[in-house]
């Protein structure tokens, strides 16, 4: 194959996952009063605090936008957790995992990486109709089209280049989102329910990205040693 032949020397380190800072210094490099800029940080920011995977946000290109399938403006709706905090609710018509849907959820944030201030920009900028898709911007025609996993990537890239940042993949969001959580104390169980895995996927999801997570968790030696336990099927 391929990798047997690419020295060891030359083999890609693992991507690193993204951050609060990270995403703050992406939005630096945006215009979110360009409809573009405005549906992509706000693409972005959700999907990052819901823990969702990218795809569930985006549409596999502008001309696949099923209503009874993907995210549209109508499927939001604000609510109260368990504890009476206020949460933005998303309506996902069809996963992965779930034909039949599922809903994921982000509060308001401090800072510039704020979901809620970039969905309300983002709803301002692009007015498209209720049941156009949840990230729908409009083109310079003023028709609206669905954001597209591409377009999102390529506008993504760009301000990575212009911000002279290390390159990063969009699943590199999600696991970005279950460490910052496990970070902030939430537990394992609440992060695994907050990214909607089952049972050992979590586990698995973890052992996968151990070498991504190692430097961050070692500066919390509590979490550190947790994590450990939990992929070597221990209880702590």
């Amino acid at each position: 194959s391929a990798d047997k032949s690419t020295p060891e020397s030359s083999k890609r380190p693992p991507r690193q996952p993204f951050t609060p800072a990270y995403i703050s210094a992406l939005k630096d490099q945006l215009d979110l009063s360009r409809p573009l800029d405005a549906a992509v940080y706000a693409c972005l920011t959700t999907t990052f605090y819901c823990c969702a995977r990218l795809g569930e946000f985006t549409v596999p290109a502008r001309s696949a936008f099923k209503p009874d399938e993907h995210v549209k403006r109508s499927n939001v709706r604000a609510d109260e957790d368990r504890h009476g905090n206020k949460v933005t609710v998303f309506f996902l018509p069809r996963t992965k995992t779930c034909v039949h849907g599922e809903e994921v959820f982000w509060a308001t944030q401090e800072g510039p990486t704020d979901p809620e201030a970039a969905l309300r920009n983002h709803f301002a900028v692009n007015q498209a109709p209720s049941d156009a898709h949840l990230f729908a911007y409009k083109l310079p025609s003023g028709q609206f089209v669905p954001l597209s996993r591409s377009d999102f990537l390529n506008r993504l890239q760009t301000a990575v280049d212009d911000a002279h940042l290390d390159p990063l993949q969009g699943h590199g969001i999600r696991i970005g989102s279950a460490l910052e959580y496990l970070l902030r104390g939430l537990s394992f169980e609440t992060v695994k329910q907050l990214g909607r895995w089952r049972s050992e996927a979590f586990t698995d999801y973890l052992r996968k990205h151990a070498k991504i997570l190692a430097p961050y968790l070692q500066a919390v030696p509590l979490l550190h040693r947790a994590v450990q336990q939990l992929m070597s099927g221990r209880t702590a």
